[in-house]
């Protein structure tokens, strides 16, 4: 199969087969069209693999907006801290910090909520429509969110978040003190305040759910090939896909849904994407660790605990260091430990640490559009924390420019040219 791929020429070729890959393959084969998804692993087995599950379209302030500046010296100094940087890397990660400064002013931050609401609400959207055609509607879970709060203070400090909320009509309410207990008994007393967000939506297991996803598309037509991507080029109104085995795909359309891994093949188009990689880690305990009614949030901590089909997840929180440096599995056990406090009946051990890539904007925008000097190559990527998330939206909006209709929502503030 693998010497017929190379030799013949395909519709549209879909460079990575995560959560983002594999829905854009799913859109564009129900569409009609001839898809080939190629990676140098296979489904879903990266980073769209052990993600949070969270199907977070509540979450539409954009991350420089959250109050981050003002605790990141704080957190810096704690190399287990939600938020840390690789001294190694600092220096190299100085004009993306920039980016994410600027970005954190009141007219930037105005136009990036303005894009996460448009694109969540997308999102919700085609998301749940997938789901119903794909046939998986068992794998959602309708559970709502509860995020914790120490204080009334720390609470305060995230009324920003709450009011955008309010302004977006999402549904909310604040629970205190016993009450909390109806919503996740065993939890630790030094949590004072909970904001519940009913309609927060998980799904059983991402990877699963991802593959899932995939065998829809397949029904529909789409094909895969495994296959290490070494470059890609524009020849004669054709892109050339060159991997590392000496196999060459021509495609008459090209996506470039690689991940963390994707600036470098824009780079090779011409399009210089400031995408960063935030490093995020978990461990998966097993099923009966604990009796967890709901996501939980503790975002003064950086990390959520998510009950899972396949365990309870714990993970979370943002290690900038690119994609070289060794991981650092002691943050995740950092988590772990602050799980063990604030769930005192949580039973640690027994669990599978993970260290995965999100492909992270300093806007906390994706780039979803056309490469610059290429009408035939399409880029989508840069979800940050929300790819999972976002994914059918994408898929969606990937299928109106391929197929040449007006796309579902206004593209400007995703243009990959932006910067």
């Amino acid at each position: 199969m693998s010497g017929i791929e190379s030799q013949r020429d395909h519709e549209i070729v879909i460079i990575g087969a995560g959560i983002i890959g594999i829905s854009i393959a799913a859109f564009l084969a129900e569409a009609g069209h001839e898809v080939l998804v190629v990676d140098r692993t296979g489904i879903c087995e990266e980073t769209s693999s052990g993600n949070a599950a969270a199907l977070a379209f509540s979450d539409i302030l954009p991350l420089a907006s959250k109050g981050v500046l003002a605790k990141l010296p704080g957190w810096l100094v704690d190399p287990l801290g939600p938020f840390t940087i690789r001294p190694s890397y600092l220096p190299k990660l100085a004009p993306w910090l920039y980016r994410f400064w600027r970005a954190s002013g009141a007219s930037a931050q105005a136009n990036s909520l303005r894009a996460q609401t448009a694109m969540m609400q997308l999102a919700e959207a085609e998301m749940l429509s997938l789901i119903e055609r794909a046939g998986v509607s068992n794998m959602l879970r309708e559970d709502g969110s509860l995020e914790l709060y120490e204080s009334e203070a720390e609470l305060k400090a995230a009324q920003p978040d709450w009011d955008a909320r309010e302004r977006a009509d999402i549904a909310f309410w604040h629970i205190r003190g016993k009450e909390l207990a109806d919503y996740q008994p065993g939890l630790s007393p030094r949590f004072v305040v909970g904001g519940f967000v009913p309609d927060w939506k998980t799904v059983s297991d991402p990877k699963l759910l991802g593959q899932a996803l995939w065998a829809h598309a397949e029904r529909a037509g789409a094909r895969f090939i495994k296959g290490e991507v070494g470059s890609v080029s524009a020849s004669d109104g054709r892109t050339m896909v060159r991997l590392a085995d000496g196999r060459v795909l021509s495609a008459g359309k090209l996506v470039v849904a690689a991940g963390a891994w994707s600036h470098q093949l824009a780079r090779q188009f011409g399009d210089a994407i400031p995408l960063e990689t935030e490093r995020g880690y978990n461990t998966t305990l097993p099923v009966d660790s604990f009796d967890l009614k709901r996501q939980l949030i503790f975002s003064g901590h950086g990390f959520v605990v998510t009950p899972l089909e396949t365990g309870i997840r714990v993970g979370g929180a943002v290690e900038f260091g690119g994609l070289r440096l060794p991981p650092n599995y002691a943050r995740a056990d950092a988590m772990l430990k602050k799980a063990e406090m604030f769930l005192p009946g949580l039973n640690a051990s027994g669990g599978r640490r993970w260290m995965g890539y999100r492909p992270s904007l300093p806007d906390s925008l994706p780039v979803i559009g056309r490469a610059k000097d290429l009408p035939n190559v399409f880029y989508a990527f840069g979800h940050g924390h929300l790819g999972l998330t976002q994914s059918a939206a994408t898929g969606r909006l990937i299928r109106d420019l391929v197929s040449g209709q007006t796309p579902a929502i206004d593209l400007a503030p995703f243009n990959p040219q932006r910067f």
